[in-house]
């Protein structure tokens, strides 16, 4: 008669913490706020002119070159402003992968910019 009296000893439920999400890490902008959001002549100041500039569509890409780096500017029209730089990607002259902020840094020296 007891046994339906009996009390389980069963243990509740571990809670169990969320996975964090790991955030995508934006590319870093140290370095490169001097390019950032700039227009064409905020460039064309900083760099000199441009050793390429092409045209698609509302887009458009001033490229800079040194005998270290090369960079894309792409300027994007923001509202009913003049188109501002919204991303540079950079490479070193052999193709090679180089850090944004630096090539900015190379491209002040280079000359041309003021």
């Amino acid at each position: 008669m007891l046994g339906g009296c009996s009390t389980s000893s069963v243990a509740p439920p571990v809670a169990r913490a969320a996975p964090v999400p790991i955030p995508s890490a934006p590319l870093p902008r140290v370095g490169l706020e001097r390019v950032l959001g700039q227009n064409e002549r905020a460039l064309i100041t900083l760099f000199g002119k441009p050793d390429a500039d092409v045209t698609e569509g509302a887009a458009r890409k001033l490229q800079f070159a040194s005998g270290i780096c090369v960079l894309d500017a792409y300027l994007y029209p923001k509202g009913s402003g003049a188109p501002v730089v919204t991303y540079v990607d950079a490479r070193q002259t052999n193709g090679s992968p180089i850090d944004r902020a630096s090539c900015v840094a190379a491209l002040t020296r280079r000359g041309g910019g003021k």
